[in-house]
């Protein structure tokens, strides 16, 4: 009869066992005596996990001495390894890749599967770390966070979403409960004020806990191989008959699409999976791909997590070098604002009881 049971009820029942354990003490949260952030979501990727870490460093980067810990998914090694100017996405995945090459020595930078034993290793080699944030750790229960910040995409809401298989959902929407703060990510610009209010009814949070809105800034296009480009095109200047050929590895590219077709170039997708390698075969098509635009005037766009991953692939082509650039993207709140969310988890973390007098 088991066999019979829905998938998606197994799953959630299993998380859910889990979760009461932590909550009857039966498995065991580590808890450490510097701040601990958890930046992670219900749903399976997508949410924008990785600009919002960023955004918090950059924000309390000069307050803080900080390492930001993530598991490192999807790469080839195993275990602590710690960032260096040696370090390629294969040996601490993409989004670390990415963030490591952002703040560099400014910050430290692991990647590590248990989550405690990364802390613990990250504060013996540098002990004058007085913070750690941890990416995408919301489900990872053995550390206890100072401050819990969960994100929930905009055109894909926790309160529309189901258990996987079936959904996107990791876990039921009742985790959030846990959650510090709720940032809804990815909203457009034309927010009104009627849908702030479907947010705030549906996701009923408590009153301690805050609702934050988040949309992207997109910067102008950056070379990936800078020592190669002639020129740097700017994607408010492009003309009707310019070609884009966009090349994604995401989990939810269409924001990223839906942007670069407010510009008058002609958009074609690429697609592949999240966090794909890219392959010798997967660059022949690509290349195939753009040959085949029509336009005189033609480039290769990215995100900037791909980026990462083409920049130390072998098998792109040397004549596209020149021709292929990425949108950086930043973090902007609204409606409460920037400050108010940074000064949101500075105060959750002055009011969490290990900060207590």
């Amino acid at each position: 009869m088991l066999l019979l049971y829905p998938i998606s009820k197994l799953y959630g029942m299993g998380m859910a066992v889990r979760n009461k354990m932590f909550e009857y003490g039966m498995l065991k949260q580590e808890e450490f005596d510097i701040p601990v952030i958890v930046v992670g979501n219900l749903a399976m990727g997508g949410t924008g996990k990785t600009p919002h870490v960023e955004y918090i460093v950059e924000s309390l980067l000069g307050k803080y001495n900080i390492g930001v810990l993530s598991r490192g998914y999807k790469r080839a090694t195993s275990g602590f390894v710690l960032a260096s100017p040696q370090s390629r996405p294969e040996d601490i995945g993409d989004e670390s890749y990415q963030i490591y090459r952002k703040f560099g020595p400014d910050i430290t930078v692991a990647v590590c599967e248990k989550r405690a034993e990364g802390i613990r290793m990250m504060r013996e080699i540098n002990p004058d770390l007085n913070m750690i944030i941890l990416d995408d750790a919301f489900q990872h229960r053995y550390v206890k966070p100072s401050v819990s910040v969960i994100l929930t995409e905009y055109n894909r809401p926790v309160f529309n979403d189901n258990l996987l298989p079936y959904g996107r959902l990791r876990e039921s929407a009742r985790a959030l409960n846990r959650a510090d703060m709720v940032v809804v990510t990815k909203c457009p610009i034309d927010m009104k004020p009627m849908h702030y209010r479907i947010f705030e009814e549906n996701l009923n949070l408590f009153p301690f806990q805050k609702l934050y809105f988040s949309r992207y800034n997109y910067g102008h296009l950056v070379p990936i191989f800078p020592e190669e480009a002639t020129e740097i095109p700017a994607l408010a200047s492009q003309r009707s008959d310019t070609s884009l050929l966009v090349v994604t590895g995401v989990a939810n590219p269409k924001p990223f699409v839906r942007y670069l077709r407010r510009h008058k170039a002609k958009v074609k997708l690429k697609r592949f999976a999240d966090h794909h390698n890219f392959s010798s075969s997967d660059m022949d098509e690509i290349c195939r791909q753009y040959d085949e635009l029509s336009s005189s005037e033609k480039y290769i766009v990215t995100t900037e997590k791909d980026a990462v991953r083409i920049l130390n692939n072998p098998y792109f082509p040397h004549r596209l070098k020149k021709n292929i650039f990425y949108v950086p993207i930043k973090v902007e709140f609204i409606e409460r604002g920037d400050a108010e969310f940074t000064s949101g988890i500075e105060k959750t973390i002055r009011d969490s009881h290990l900060f207590k007098s």
